[in-house]
């Protein structure tokens, strides 16, 4: 089973033998069996890779992220196809009823607003009373949106009365960049079952190729809420990212 996530942060080159990725800087030489890595996180742009290590990692289905100049995630690979019985799960996905992803959709910001309360309770928060009325409140597809409500209560809670996520700071850094890392795990659980990560229950974004994720991940994100809100932090950098 798999369970590392590796990342690579400086030069160096990869490459493959013998079911292990070796990795090569000016000095040293690491090996790491590729059965046991989960996420490859390439986050320097001076990394060079093989094109059979890469084949080989793309077999074992880990999710290998590329970061940018700045090292924020940018990309990410994936397989055409990560089940022998894909084309059945892709016609069973796309004759998903209105009705069952309603109710999916539903059960999901359920489970979103439920574990957000119970941040915000275990922080000792009197707000995440208010949280849990909206809990009774919900209804079928959230019709009344109280996910959205529930949002602006626990951040507002959460990170100051100021705070919003469209803000440029530490804070939206270091959630960005942990909701990337959730993003891309559901991706390859998504693409190892035969689905299609375009096709989703809520999100139904053209322009978003990862549609399906992006609804299964939302009771997820408060790991890294957790995460960012236990740091207290002054800057958003290498060690952060480590730590995240």
């Amino acid at each position: 089973m798999s369970w590392r996530t590796v990342v690579i942060g400086s030069r160096s080159k990869l490459d493959f033998k013998m079911n292990y990725m070796i990795i090569r800087k000016d000095f040293e030489t690491t090996k790491i069996y590729i059965d046991e890595i989960y996420m490859l996180v390439i986050e320097s742009t001076a990394v060079s890779l093989t094109a059979v290590l890469l084949n080989e990692l793309i077999k074992k289905k880990v999710a290998i992220v590329f970061c940018d100049e700045k090292r924020n995630p940018a990309s990410e690979v994936l397989p055409l196809h990560g089940s022998h019985n894909s084309s059945k799960r892709c016609r069973e996905q796309a004759d998903w009823s209105k009705d069952v992803q309603a109710y999916i959709w539903t059960e999901i910001v359920r489970r979103k607003i439920m574990n957000q309360a119970e941040l915000l309770k275990h922080k000792e928060l009197k707000e995440a009373d208010l949280l849990y009325q909206y809990l009774d409140e919900l209804t079928l597809n959230d019709e009344t949106q109280r996910e959205g409500h529930a949002a602006k209560v626990y951040f507002n809670t959460l990170f100051g009365k100021d705070f919003t996520r469209s803000l440029d700071n530490n804070i939206n850094l270091a959630l960005n960049y942990g909701y990337s890392l959730i993003l891309a795990s559901f991706n390859r659980e998504i693409v190892s079952n035969g689905y299609l990560t375009e096709v989703g229950l809520f999100h139904d974004n053209i322009f978003n190729p990862f549609n399906l994720a992006s609804d299964l991940m939302e009771p997820f994100r408060v790991v890294v809420d957790r995460k960012v809100k236990n740091l207290k932090l002054e800057a958003f950098g290498k060690d952060e990212k480590r730590l995240m």
